[in-house]
């Protein structure tokens, strides 16, 4: 297989292990190429649309495998080795990563994980595997939200912001907000507001078939943030279509159950 190796920037031990891991896939017939992630200014695409490779090895955090997705000419099958704080998008800890190589053939299992299209106006604004953020761009300043589902009011409310989340995002900024743990296998958007005006305005979770709009009743500057990379000026009155990506991730099936890695996940926080 052709394998492109995507490393955290600027970590010593991540670079050694990536040296490794390298040797290891020589070993065992594969071809790779390796990206240095880089956090600062614009990036080019990881690889040429034309010529995408066979798989994606991101060695690093959750952000280093968001931001691997994003800058994703066209989206192939990838794994995360965890050399990050937590790693709820990474299946392999290092130390895994023997095992792991000696069995890797394909054709590769795959679990397709839903990203959400963010439009204005309908210009296509970006694509969110984790989550979007709607907040003031001056902190503990209130925002007017209204919702639309189906072309009807299904809520109106003031809050600190709004994340809306996938369900992979789940377990990410929304879990922090106080919204559930969601089973990525269901699609659907998961609306959860910050520090709500009112304690009746509760985490939603609408089926990704419907047709939602989110409308800033505001006068206070305003931006979008999409998986913590991308940040986006709002005008006030902005509405933001929503809606299920035709392109999702794909993760390769490390045959681990989720509500176990969840938990274990969790014990270490």
């Amino acid at each position: 297989m052709n394998i492109l190796i995507v490393n955290r920037y600027g970590d010593p031990d991540v670079e050694e292990f990536s040296y490794e891991l390298e040797k290891l896939l020589h070993h065992h017939g594969h071809h790779t190429s390796t990206y240095k992630e880089n956090l600062l200014g614009e990036a080019p695409p990881l690889f040429c649309r034309e010529h995408p490779p066979d798989l994606a090895i991101v060695i690093g955090g959750d952000g280093t495998i968001l931001l691997t997705t994003q800058r994703m000419p066209v989206q192939v099958p990838l794994i995360g080795i965890n050399y990050g704080e937590v790693g709820f998008l990474a299946d392999i800890e290092p130390e895994e990563m023997s095992t792991f190589v000696s069995h890797l053939t394909e054709p590769l299992s795959l679990e397709a994980r839903m990203r959400i299209e963010l439009r204005i106006n309908g210009q296509h604004i970006g694509t969110a595997l984790n989550e979007a953020l709607i907040v003031t761009d001056r902190p503990a300043k209130m925002l007017k939200f209204l919702i639309h589902i189906n072309g009807n009011v299904a809520e109106r409310f003031r809050a600190d912001g709004l994340i809306i989340s996938t369900p992979t995002g789940s377990t990410a900024y929304a879990m922090s907000a106080g919204g559930p743990i969601v089973d990525p296998r269901v699609e659907g958007f998961l609306m959860v507001p910050l520090a709500p005006f009112m304690l009746s305005n509760r985490p939603h979770l609408i089926d990704s078939s419907r047709t939602v709009s989110i409308t800033l009743e505001a006068t206070k500057p305003a931006k979008l943030v999409i998986d913590g990379q991308t940040e986006i000026h709002l005008e006030t009155s902005s509405t933001i279509e929503l809606s299920k990506s035709p392109s999702p991730a794909l993760f390769i099936d490390a045959g681990q159950n989720f509500f176990e890695k969840i938990n274990r996940k969790l014990r270490h926080l």
